[in-house]
């Protein structure tokens, strides 16, 4: 009887992505940190704001503004989803997401959708 040999197989293990970015210019890149760090904070600051509203009035507590509390609250999550680990990559000259971070962010953004 012959001996087979053992098969060699090519194993390489993903721990990590790449993220190709917006640019390559670091001046680009700190201008677009810069202006999308604006539009998040309003973003948070806004939607707080409107729910803070929809709290405290007694006068708004009515299925419009509850719909409209729970978009709020749908916006905080899927911009919180995903916008942080975008500034973390455009102002670091390593651009890269881990597997888990990944899988996790993605998972978020479809459940928000789901909502």
């Amino acid at each position: 009887m012959k001996q087979k040999k053992p098969i060699m197989m090519n194993q390489t293990s993903v721990t990590e992505f790449l993220l190709l970015g917006l640019s390559r210019s670091l001046k680009i890149r700190l201008f677009l940190l810069g202006f999308f760090s604006i539009v998040y904070v309003l973003t948070l600051v806004c939607n707080t704001i409107i729910l803070m509203l929809i709290w405290l009035d007694v006068r708004l507590h009515t299925p419009m503004y509850f719909f409209l509390g729970q978009l709020a609250c749908v916006d905080i999550c899927y911009t919180s989803s995903t916008v942080p680990q975008m500034l973390a990559n455009l102002q670091s000259p390593r651009q890269t997401i881990s597997l888990a971070a990944c899988a996790i962010q993605i998972n978020l953004t479809l459940a928000m959708e789901q909502i």
